[in-house]
């Protein structure tokens, strides 16, 4: 074990001694005893370090050869981090703060927790990261030197802020027993550990810490060589020499200073010298013995906190409580907070603090300790006058506030009465409680408990005395002092007992427990009883007494007086003196008198206890005495009560009678009547009972009186019979006439109101009928015959779908064309952005603006030019070759799967480019609901493909660039969808734009630039505040805190809005972002059903906001949100304002919360929380839609339904490139043998050429611009009507699909022509003559319909000719068909064949819903159209502007007659000749030196001068030769592009390869070739 040796005048040598000692060594054991110095040294720094520790914890650490073992669990280390940054870490962050789990089972992982907190804490306070350790260094006891090494660097750190004392140098200065310094050798020596210098931390600190490490250091040097000469005024000016960085450093505390800085310089040398004799010459630092930067602070803090506490104090003598308060606050001195509204409670505590202390004086420690105590008491006045109990009783608890025999369980009484005491002194105007008081109040609250407790236990003596049945016990019990019982008498020892002994008993019956103890309240209550059963007693006894004597005195006189009185307290009436008189002597007569009755009398207490009376004496007892021999002779007092009590209630019940005698004869009166009616009630229910008996009799003389009247009538009328006829002829004639005239006088009169009701009444029919057919599971066959009409096209049926092929055409060319156009501008602005900066790019902006004015010309021609020639042709090869891709493209375009494995199959860069051209096209920009449907099934199936293979974490989508994702955000934000941002997002964009007053800035620096150049604009001169600022530092000024605080207001008023108009606007969203949103959900939670609904709401707002919606926001101008003149653009401000508004919606939408470099931001992470919210409701509600089955309505009968055939429009160039991308990878797609596609491919053979396409003529062949002929012509678009296959197989049997649709058709025409109950009986009935002629009008009318119909429009030439069979072929053909059908499975005869009839209804739906959307479509394709126009109008426009541009330039290039490579007239072009002649060679040395050259692969640098380049300008403007000669011998030559360069340095590229081999930094060699050969 080791210890301190005792101090003494000579300086102590470490146990082991240097190698350089007097003695003479070997080798060997110069090298032991080397080490053996290294383990004694580090065993002195962990002891240095476990006492400072302590110091700061207040709290014993392990023996220092167990301490690296103990700081493992990094408990202690964590400990510290709340010592120096307990804003940081707090006891409920620490891991095992109480060890208990290390103490049980060792180490545990999440014990790292504890050291990573520590280091966070050292990073939060800025020590420098050079001195931290690794988490497994200390964990894993990798490398715990290097976590001692970071504590010392740490202690002086914490020194110099003032935090911490400074760690002691033990160095020499305690010893180690042999055992425990090679133990620790050992240790160092197995884990091969590199002893960090502990020495060099002061100027390894002092480096990592200073700006100009050079000046620092000699700054630090000349305040030591200040020190050693003892100047003060000197010591001063080096103090405040700004390279020293020093703060805190105060003119008059020079001499203090000097004083404290030259003893600690001192003891440094002191230390020191014992050091040198065991480090090596060249091991040693600097400042061993100079003091650093840090520790020179450090004692700097140390006067200033001493002359601190000397103001303090001084301020306390005056009684001044404001100065006081400020001399607390002061930063030097060190101390607890401070609250400044109780300035006079500091005031006053600290004054008597002082006036206690011996030398009046309050030390530093003494005033912490106090200052921290009175911060508590103010802190718990304050919570008791808002009346939290909850922080009430955290402030008790407080360990700095030092309150005396707290108790924890009695904290809610204290806060209780402190409360309330609170209250009483501030209605007194105490306005503050003391220290003093508040213990006052904790001792009175524990003193009134321990009476509580007290009492108590005399309660449990008592019922144990009771229980023993010794009244005498029971007496001592209840006369103890603690229980504060009342009334206790000692001769009612007794009767206590009885009474107290019958309660407790009746208390156990009553709860059923025997343990039942009497309560405090209930033995008062027993000995109130018994006193009162007691008195009641003696008084009634002497009542008895003076009765019995006046009886045996013969005076009747005082006997109603006797019994008037308190003793027997009964209603004595006087006129009844006599009776009660004479009744109790005849009473007592009666009563034998036993000859050795003595003078006692007894009576009874409550029923249950005796008492005795001496009659002679007037002493009363319970107890019997001894002897006793009752009186017999004399009357009870019970018997005298009941005796006066019968004559005084009988006298009064006569005088009642007298009082009331009316009252008596009204009942008499109400018993007779009650009796009267009683009979009668009898004598009703007695006929009631027999009620049948007097029906019968009633009915019987009625019945003889009608019969009779009968009779005389029958006889009048039958004496009378041709006179009653006719009058009845008569009259029955006049009503039926009147009755026919007034009821066709009404139907005149409501001629309208019939014919309305008559429409109702059809037109409710149809509506039933129509019901019926489309809600009914099975429609009967006639509802099915009345609307069979529906099925017919009609003229306006053909003009509509033309007009929608026509306006579908339209809009595909139009968007096609926009598109390019909309490249070819964005390439045009790059080429006049690169102008700018390189003025030989001009002659291709201009080849470029004059392709681009061709292109607009020429692109309506180019169908034109496709549908006369080539592919298109008449001839049958042609065709057949026409029918080929046709059937090709259909099976792509309906079968998503082949598609779908295509794009996955290209490398990313050929799959983005197929997918903006060939599938667009495929699927007509999905401008109808069948190409949307058949286009969203695509994307499905190839989202769900893609996230099968290709995303291995939920995150992959987000973090990646998922290819579909892309597809599907760019096809929604094309011609489609830009509508829909445009509605969503316009208004509120405008207004943000249009808003001149609004300047959204959340950059602190860019706020204080603005406001330091608006003062400078203000005054007119220059700010004395520094340009250039740190974000912390902006953040110290209030102007600029103010200002970013308006700006963040004014953001989330801004952001409010466009949350309003997207959350508003959820129903524009297109329905395919919906559904692929929805599908990305599903197909995600399939995958990872783990993920959380949060991770996928997420990756759902991903897509719906921040890759659709948050682009449209950053850039208005560029996604057509807002309308922009030719030339114009957004300011500056205005995209700044709209960036701020899309990076809180975007932290929103994905709980991205602001921290690290946005943490000035942090007062809005509650606002983006709640936005948080609003977004995952909102993207939950977008994942609500149908299945586009349900939404289109479309299944696989639909394309066999549908009028026209489907259409695309496509490039030649696009059809090749698919042809052989598809046999490219026609294993991957179709890897089945028979597969269909397979079939289309062998039919279709070789890719074939352009020319192949175009035809023979096209193309001139001794054309010497054939190539570009051809590439231009490769991009004319030709139409394409997509067909199944099958459909168009002739002479081959057809399949049964095929076959059901027909036999619709076939059944449509008899049942319009023949009505029928069933299907089977139509079509076993022979057809009439007439129906017959009904079905030959309609196969009429469908022949000069068909004459009429577009050659596109018209069905195949079986089913016309099936249409124009008669009507009973027709039905036995239906049969045939039907039988086949039923074979198949798909009809029932059974049934009557309802199958078929309920497809036939479908058709008939789907028809009507088909025209419904047609007519939409039409709609929305003329609106598309204007749109694209419009677009189109402003491309022209900035075709305008951009041509107007490169005139101007023009104009000034011939004016100015500048050195540009233009070849507008002979000089410039012979200037250009003679650019081509110039060449330069530069070697690889020279161009590295340059920077061009970076490095050559494969070759060292010392070689760079065997390499030559020779660049020599090309034959066109703009292009170079570069050849590469190693030792002479020509190598490599490659042609450089200049404009490719400039594109390479636009996109940001900044390093190139050449050659594949030489690394070649772009912009410098731009430079060089400007400076070359254009003199730039």
């Amino acid at each position: 074990m080791h210890h301190e040796e005792p101090s003494s005048p000579a300086l102590q040598r470490p146990r082991y001694g240097s190698i350089v000692d007097d003695e003479r060594l070997s080798a060997e054991e110069m090298d032991e005893r080397r080490r053996q110095n290294i383990a004694y040294e580090y065993l002195c720094h962990l002891e240095e370090a476990k006492r400072w520790i302590e110091i700061c914890l207040n709290e014993e650490l392990p023996p220092t050869t167990e301490l690296e073992e103990g700081l493992r669990n990094g408990v202690y280390l964590a400990k510290l981090a709340k010592f120096f940054a307990p804003k940081l870490v707090s006891d409920k962050k620490i891991y095992d703060v109480e060890q208990t789990r290390y103490k049980r089972s060792g180490l545990h992982f999440r014990h790292t927790d504890n050291t990573v907190q520590w280091l966070r804490a050292m990073e939060s306070i800025g020590l420098p990261k050079i001195f931290y350790p690794e988490t497994t260094d200390v964990y894993d006891r990798k490398n715990i030197p290097r976590m001692i090494y970071c504590i010392h660097a740490l202690s002086l750190y914490l020194f110099k802020l003032g935090i911490a004392p400074q760690i002691q140098d033990l160095l020499g200065k305690v010893d180690f027993t042999e055992e425990e310094i090679s133990n620790m050798r050992k240790e160092l020596e197995k884990y091969g550990i590199q002893m960090p210098s502990f020495s060099k931390i002061g100027g390894i600190l002092a480096s990592e810490l200073s700006v100009d490490e050079a000046a620092l250091h000699a700054a630090v040097i000349a305040i030591n060589e200040a020190i050693e000469k003892g100047v003060a005024d000197q010591t001063i000016i080096t103090l405040k020499n700004p390279n020293a960085m020093l703060v805190n450093v105060e003119e008059d505390l020079a001499h203090a200073y000097q004083k404290e800085l030259s003893e600690a310089k001192q003891r440094k040398e002191e230390n020191a010298r014992l050091k040198n004799g065991s480090i090596l010459e060249e091991e040693r630092d600097v400042y061993e013995e100079l003091l650093t930067q840090a520790e020179i602070q450090g004692n700097i803090n140390k006067v200033n906190k001493l002359i601190a506490v000397d103001h303090i104090n001084t301020a306390i003598r005056n009684c001044d409580p404001n100065k006081t308060i400020a001399a607390l606050m002061k930063p030097e001195a060190q101390m607890p907070q401070v609250y400044p509204s109780a300035a006079p409670v500091y005031q006053t505590e600290l004054f008597n603090l002082q006036q206690q202390n011996a030398v009046n004086y309050l030390a530093h420690d003494e005033l912490s300790i106090a200052v921290e105590m009175l911060s508590a008491v103010v802190l718990l006045n304050q919570s008791l006058e808002s009346k939290n109990v909850a922080a009430t009783k955290t402030h008790l608890s407080n360990p700095s506030i030092g309150f005396n025999n707290l108790e924890d369980t009695n904290l809610q009484r204290y806060a209780d009465t402190l409360m309330t005491i609170k209250s009483e002194a501030s209605s007194q105007g105490q306005e503050y409680l003391s220290w003093n008081d508040i213990q006052n109040c904790i001792d009175m609250v524990n003193a009134q408990i321990q009476e509580e407790n007290d009492r108590i236990v005399a309660v449990g003596l008592i019922n144990e005395a009771i229980d023993h049945g010794d009244p005498t016990k029971t007496l001592e019990a209840l006369l103890l002092p603690t229980v504060k019982l009342q009334n206790v008498r000692a001769a009612n020892a007794s009767h206590y007992q009885d009474v107290l002994r019958n309660a407790k008993t009746l208390k156990c019956q009553e709860s059923q427990d025997d343990s039942s103890l009497l309560w405090l309240d209930e033995i008062q209550k027993g000995i109130d009883d018994a006193n009162r059963n007691l008195e009641d007693a003696s008084k009634l006894a002497i009542g008895t007494t003076m009765i019995n004597q006046c009886l045996e005195n013969g005076d009747s006189a005082q006997i109603v007086a006797i019994l008037q009185s308190p003793n027997f307290n009964l209603r004595a009436v006087p006129e009844c003196a006599e009776t009660y008189y004479n009744s109790l002597l005849d009473a007592k007569s009666l009563k034998a008198k036993d000859p050795d009755e003595g003078p006692w009398i007894k009576s009874s207490v409550q029923g249950m206890y005796d008492y005795y009376f001496n009659v002679e004496t007037g002493e009363g007892t319970c107890v019997a005495p001894e002897g006793i021999v009752p009186k017999t002779s004399w009357l009870t007092g019970e018997e005298i009560q009941n005796i006066v009590g019968q004559i005084t209630s009988d006298y009064n019940r006569e005088q009642l009678w007298f009082a009331n005698e009316d009252l008596i004869i009204q009942l008499q009166a109400q018993a007779r009547g009650f009796l009267v009616r009683q009979k009668y009630k009898e004598r009703k229910v007695y006929l009631q009972s027999q009620e049948p008996s007097v029906i019968k009799i009633q009915a019987s003389w009625k019945g003889y009186k009608q019969r009779k009247t009968y009779s005389e009538r029958l006889e009048m009328l039958q004496k009378n019979v041709a006179s009653v006829i006719k009058i009845q002829s008569w009259v029955k004639m006049w009503l039926a006439r009147r009755a026919y005239r007034k009821r066709l006088q009404y139907f005149k009169d409501h001629n309208e109101e019939i014919v309305k009701i008559q429409a109702f009444i059809k037109a409710n029919k149809a509506r039933e009928d129509y019901k019926t057919l489309t809600g009914s599971e099975n429609p009967p066959l006639n509802v099915l015959r009345k609307f069979a009409y529906l099925m017919d096209q009609s003229d306006l049926d053909f003009q509509e779908e033309l007009e929608v092929t026509r306006l579908r055409e339209e809009v595909v060319t139009n968007i096609r064309s926009s598109q390019q156009l909309e490249k070819d501008l964005n390439l045009m602005d790059i080429k006049i952005g690169l102008l700018v900066k390189n003025r030989i790019t001009l002659q291709d902006v201009v080849s470029h603006s004059k392709k681009l004015n061709k292109k607009t010309k020429n692109r309506a021609e180019e169908m034109v030019t496709g549908e006369k020639q080539g592919i298109k042709g008449l001839s049958k090869e042609r065709r057949k070759k026409l029918e080929a891709y046709q059937h090709l493209f259909y099976l792509l375009q309906t079968n998503p799967t082949y598609l779908a494995k295509l794009i996955f199959q290209m490398p990313q860069n050929k799959s983005t480019k197929f997918m903006d051209t060939v599938i667009f096209t495929l699927y007509n920009y999905a401008s109808n609901q069948r190409e949307e449907y058949l286009l969203l099934k695509l994307f499905k199936t190839a989202l769900e493909e893609e996230i099968n293979s290709k995303v291995d974490q939920i995150q992959d989508i987000v973090t990646g660039n998922p290819t579909v994702i892309k597809m599907v955000v760019s096809f929604n934000r094309s011609a489609r969808g830009q509508n829909t941002l445009r509605h969503l997002l316009a208004p509120v964009v405008k207004e943000i734009m249009d808003d001149k007053s609004l300047a959204i800035s959340t950059s602190p620096v860019e706020v204080y630039k603005a406001w330091v150049n608006q003062l400078e604009m203000q005054t007119g001169e220059a700010s004395k505040l520094p340009y250039d600022v740190t974000t912390e530092q902006a953040l110290m000024h209030p102007e600029v805190a103010n200002r970013l605080e308006s700006s963040i207001q004014s953001l989330r008023a801004v952001t409010d809005k466009v949350l309003a108009s997207i959350f508003s606007s959820l129903n524009l969203m297109p329905y395919g972002m919906r559904y692929i949103a929805k599908v990305l959900k599903n197909s995600l939670h399939e995958k990872f059903p783990d993920a959380t609904e949060d991770e996928l709401l997420k990756i759902v707002g991903n897509l719906l906001y921040y890759r659709y919606m948050n682009p449209a926001i950053v850039a208005p101008d560029g996604f057509d949100i807002i309308d922009m003149t030719a030339g114009g653009q957004i300011h500056s401000d205005q995209r700044r304002n709209l960036g701020c508004v899309a990076k809180v919606l975007q932290h929103a939408a994905s709980n991205n919360l602001f921290e690290g470099e946005n943490a000035h931001l942090s007062s809005m992470n509650s606002y983006l929380s709640q936005t948080y919210e609003k977004f995952r409701n909102f993207f939950q509600a977008a994942c609500i839609v149908p299945e586009p089955e349900e939404k289109f309505n479309i299944d696989e009968y639909s394309d066999m339904v549908t009028l026209s055939k489907p259409v695309i429009y496509i490039s030649i160039e696009e059809i090749i490139n698919t042809h052989s991308l598809l046999l490219e990878h026609q294993d991957a797609i179709a890897p089945d043998p028979n597969d269909i596609l397979n079939e289309l491919l062998m039919g279709l053979g070789e890719v074939p050429d352009v020319e192949t396409f175009l035809g023979e003529g096209a193309v001139d062949p001794n054309d010497p611009n054939k190539e570009n002929t051809l590439s231009q012509l490769v991009k004319t678009e030709i139409s394409l009507s997509l067909t199944r296959k099958y459909d168009l197989r002739e002479g081959e049997e057809q399949d049964i699909k095929g076959l059901m649709m027909k036999t619709k058709r076939l059944i449509v025409d008899v049942i319009r022509a023949q009505p029928g109950e069933t299907l089977a009986k139509i079509l076993e009935t022979p057809a009439s003559e007439h129906q017959e002629a009904e079905h030959l009008k309609i196969v009429e009318k469908r022949v000069i319909l068909d004459s009429k119909t577009p050659e596109k429009m018209k069905h195949s030439r079986s089913i016309l000719e099936e249409g124009q069979l008669p009507l009973e072929q027709k039905k036995r053909k239906i049969q045939r068909n039907l039988r086949t059908l039923e074979q198949a499975g798909l009809v029932s005869s059974e049934n009557k064949y309802q199958e078929i009839i309920n497809e036939i209804a479908k058709d008939i739906r789907n028809q009507r819903r088909y025209r419904q959307h047609r007519k939409a479509e039409l709609v929305k394709l003329q609106q598309t159209l204007n749109a694209l126009n419009s677009k189109k109008a402003f491309y022209e426009d900035q075709i305008n502007y951009y041509n107007t541009y490169i005139k101007t330039c023009l104009d000034n290039l011939t004016r100015k007659n500048s050195r540009r490579s233009i070849k507008i007239s002979g000089k410039e072009e012979e200037k250009g000749n003679k650019l081509k002649n110039i060449s330069l060679k530069y070697t690889a040395a020279r161009l590295h030196e340059k920077g061009v050259i970076l490095g050559i692969d494969e070759l060292q640098p010392n070689q760079f001068k065997n390499v030559m380049f020779e660049i020599t300008p090309g034959e066109e403007v703009g292009d170079f030769d570069i050849k590469a000669k190693f030792l002479g011998v020509e190598m490599e030559k490659v042609q450089l592009h200049f404009q490719d360069l400039l594109q390479m340095q636009y996109e940001g590229v900044s390093v190139m390869k050449m050659f594949d081999k030489a690394k070649v930094n772009v912009n410098l060699l731009i430079f060089l070739l400007n400076k070359k050969f254009y003199g730039k």
